[in-house]
């Protein structure tokens, strides 16, 4: 047991203490799983991160990504929280304009060059949901199924079964006490706002791996969304999407549409450090 440095972020919000709250141990090395898993359980937040040495050359720091109940390949708001931490704490990058995390599933790059640091989307395969799963998912959730515009099952590390719905106003009206945990299978839903609206779409991401019923903002959830967009060239400009509406959070997520050709699809957001201190691990 020793000290170690310790931050907790909030991220995805202009507003601190309105975003996702991360934990992220900087001083790593020696921490076994075990430890590590411990400690996030301890946390009992969504998500608590540990920093290490990278093992790739092309790395700026590798990063380990873990819940209160299994570790996560990959996980967006942990990874532009932790990357602010890692430059809080004196971290600097090889290349500027950017920093390369390793994680489990490679490498990620986070561009540093816009009014918010932006990680760029993994790959994300895109799946038809079954008939069946979209009847169970919407009986659950007691959503008529007519309201349903578009389902998907999406994969970039974690698995995501998504309904997109007429509005945003559908996707607000969701009860999240029908999620039960661990029996019923996760489901994310989207829905646009009106024209004249701050944000282009609500999202909200039921009974997530993290156990919880809801999680308040979802970095790798929006980028599975946006590559999923991409894919079927609905993605044409920049977008801003809420969510946390109805856990009293004020998210944004900010997307850029690829560029010059491109299909660098990257995933925003501000994040902010609350506490900086010391942890005993």
């Amino acid at each position: 047991m020793q000290p170690r440095r310790f931050i907790q972020a909030d991220v995805f919000t202009a507003e601190p203490s309105k975003g996702n709250g991360l934990a992220v141990v900087v001083e790593s090395d020696d921490l076994t799983d075990e430890q590590m898993q411990q400690f996030a359980a301890w946390t009992n937040l969504a998500e608590t991160t540990f920093l290490l040495p990278p093992t790739n050359p092309a790395a700026d720091y590798r990063l380990r990504i873990f819940t209160t109940a299994r570790e996560m390949l990959f996980a967006g708001h942990p990874t532009l929280g932790s990357c602010a931490a890692w430059l809080h704490c004196g971290g600097k990058a090889r290349d500027e304009g950017k920093v390369i995390q390793e994680c489990a599933i490679g490498l990620v790059e986070i561009d540093m060059t816009s009014a918010v640091p932006a990680f760029v989307a993994p790959q994300t395969k895109v799946a038809p949901m079954g008939a069946r799963a979209k009847s169970d998912l919407c009986a659950a959730l007691r959503i008529d199924m007519s309201r349903v515009r578009r389902t998907a099952v999406l994969e970039n590390g974690p698995i995501w079964n998504v309904l997109e719905l007429v509005s945003a106003e559908d996707v607000l009206a969701i009860d999240s006490s029908l999620v039960r945990w661990p029996d019923y299978v996760g489901v994310s839903v989207i829905g646009p706002h009106a024209d004249c609206a701050d944000c282009d779409f609500e999202v909200r991401n039921l009974s997530p791996s993290s156990g919880m019923s809801e999680d308040p903002i979802t970095g790798s959830l929006n980028a599975a969304l946006a590559r999923w967009m991409w894919s079927e060239g609905r993605l044409t400009r920049d977008l801003t999407i809420a969510q946390g509406t109805c856990l009293g959070r004020s998210g944004r997520v900010f997307v850029r549409a690829p560029r010059d050709g491109s299909d660098r699809v990257l995933i925003g957001g501000h994040s902010h450090i609350v506490i900086d201190g010391t942890v005993t691990l």
